[in-house]
């Protein structure tokens, strides 16, 4: 198999995956279309970050912005982002699973051919010393 497949396959099922899989991590965090789920993690946040602003969510937070992303979708950039998350993560998988496969597997079948080429040329050198030798008068 070629060297890197796994990374490639990685980066690309992680970018993917992040991208499908974040609304729905969204939603069961509890930042829904229809606001904040009661008793949810959301809930702890906002809480904790009203407790901490004085009262009131501050504009731009993270709390503020999970928020606009479970309500309406994720902007072009938060898009982005998510996807280059989850392709260094894909990444990281890949490249690991790329190593491993291949300090597992048979050496290449290039590696085989130039051994085999050097074998036949050390051969054929030999049969014609071999050769020189007989028609040689004694």
């Amino acid at each position: 198999m070629r060297r890197g497949l796994f990374t490639i396959i990685g980066v690309t099922a992680g970018a993917v995956g992040a991208i499908a899989l974040a609304p729905v991590a969204l939603t069961l965090a509890g930042f829904t279309s229809a606001g904040i789920a009661a008793s949810s993690m959301a809930a702890s946040m906002m809480s904790s970050a009203a407790i901490a602003n004085g009262g009131g969510v501050a504009a731009g937070s993270l709390v503020a912005l999970l928020q606009s992303a479970g309500a309406a979708g994720l902007s072009a950039g938060a898009t982005a982002a998510v996807a280059s998350v989850g392709g260094a993560a894909g990444a990281v998988i890949g490249g690991a699973a790329d190593l491993l496969s291949h300090s597992n597997s048979p050496p290449s079948l290039e590696n085989e051919d130039d051994g085999d080429e050097e074998e036949e040329e050390k051969e054929t050198e030999m049969m014609n010393l071999q050769e020189a030798k007989e028609l040689t008068p004694k």
